[in-house]
């Protein structure tokens, strides 16, 4: 058996933050997956494998067990173990290696992952979907969950939108919330293949949303620019903004200074919690300086110039 090092799998060091560990997955998961890759079997197994690192190493809590299990087979194998006979029971019933890991967790280490490689099948051989044994009784198991990327435009995810996916020759249409960002996860209940114990699995949509360039997001609150003339800046007027719910009339007030920003309340981002909740627009202003000035323009100035 091969060892599977879900730290170069991802290209990522092991020091490596969380959301390090999420951004480059979704991007190898866009390059590698299936629908961009129709009849690719290469593609389709570097999808899995990226799917199962991910599974592991974006949980802060699989990620140290993986990196204890890790660590114990590495010495497993420095001290002459082979991989082909490698068995987790005879390692654990050496006591040098006894504290490197608590075998009643072992079933919820990997608990939510699908397709499993040879590697996970030998770090839990024994362990079944149907339950693991822990203190003298037996513990249920979730089935396997299944991520699918999906990528939605700004104005869906301010929104909110649909996707139909094609599931066993039938098309579900799935509801993704106003409010999502990228990242989010939208869970589809029993909705997957059924697994060894006759339960079907979820399917987790991974939501990445595109950039649009009129707004800069963070959080729920959104960011923008607005020009204004020099003599709506000097005397004050009204301008209109546009915000994805439709355009709005701000008031300039007299005296306002060169990327001066104003807040627009409750006209950013609709939030998932609570629900009806949006966070804020923030405009900052551009005065334009005109480049020519007519004559009479000249004149004013310099009438000013002298006061």
């Amino acid at each position: 058996m091969e060892y599977k090092d879900y730290y170069k799998i991802l290209g990522v060091n092991k020091k490596a933050t969380t959301e390090e560990i999420k951004k480059k997955y979704r991007k190898l998961a866009m390059k590698y997956h299936p629908d961009r890759n129709p009849g690719n079997k290469q593609a389709e197994e570097k999808f899995k494998e990226i799917n199962e690192a991910n599974e592991v190493l974006s949980n802060p809590k699989k990620r140290s067990r993986y990196d204890q299990l890790s660590n114990s087979y590495r010495t497993w194998q420095r001290a002459g173990g082979t991989p082909g006979s490698f068995r987790w029971e005879d390692l654990f019933s050496q006591p040098q290696y006894s504290t490197h890991v608590e075998v009643g967790d072992l079933g919820d280490l990997f608990e939510g992952l699908g397709g499993f490689s040879d590697f996970f099948n030998a770090f839990f051989g024994g362990q079944g979907t149907r339950g693991s044994r822990r203190a003298g009784r037996t513990v249920a198991r979730r089935p396997a969950a299944y991520q699918q990327p999906v990528s939605i435009s700004f104005y869906e995810a301010y929104h909110g939108t649909t996707r139909t996916l094609q599931l066993d020759g039938s098309r579900i249409e799935v509801k993704i919330p106003a409010g999502v960002r990228t990242g989010s996860k939208v869970r589809i209940k029993s909705a997957g293949p059924r697994t060894a114990g006759r339960q079907k699995a979820d399917i987790y949509l991974l939501i990445t949303v595109t950039p649009y360039t009129s707004f800069a997001c963070k959080g729920s609150d959104l960011h923008s620019e607005k020009k204004i003339n020099l003599l709506t800046a000097v005397l004050g007027g009204e301008v209109k903004i546009a915000t994805p719910s439709g355009d709005v009339v701000l008031t300039i007030p007299p005296g306002t200074q060169p990327m001066q920003t104003f807040r627009l309340k409750g006209r950013g981002m609709p939030k998932l919690k609570p629900k009806g909740a949006y966070g804020d627009l923030f405009i900052k202003v551009e005065v334009e300086i005109p480049r020519r000035l007519s004559t009479k323009q000249r004149r004013l100035f310099e009438d000013m110039k002298g006061e």
